[in-house]
């Protein structure tokens, strides 16, 4: 499920990584992406056994520019969701441990179907 989600970030452009993978020393890119997965309950429980699990990913945008903070975050929910990805609402600011960038982040969910 992870690389499913690189894979959808990544087509808008920008790079995308683990969220704190990259190194304090590293220069951070222009513009990017993050994810974490905070949560991967099982779910759907037919005779004692799960039907699904039920991926929790934080995602979040970088940029140096402020514009791009407000419209990436926007095309990357619409792409997710138009893959199956269910919304938890709006991105929101976040605070930014380089002082040349700025960022935001949203909360997105999606089933895995056991076979």
């Amino acid at each position: 499920m992870k690389q499913r989600l690189i894979d959808l970030l990544a087509t808008l452009g920008y790079p995308v990584f683990l969220q704190g993978s990259l190194q304090n020393t590293e220069a951070y890119p222009n513009s990017f992406f993050t994810f974490w997965n905070f949560s991967t309950p099982e779910a759907a429980y037919y005779d004692d056994d799960a039907g699904r699990a039920v991926w929790g990913f934080w995602i979040y945008f970088y940029s140096t520019s402020p514009l791009l903070v407000e419209t990436e975050p926007e095309k990357a929910r619409k792409l997710l969701k138009q893959n199956g990805f269910i919304l938890e609402g709006k991105p929101h600011d976040i605070s930014v441990d380089k002082p040349t960038h700025t960022g935001s982040m949203f909360t997105v969910y999606v089933y895995e179907n056991y076979d």
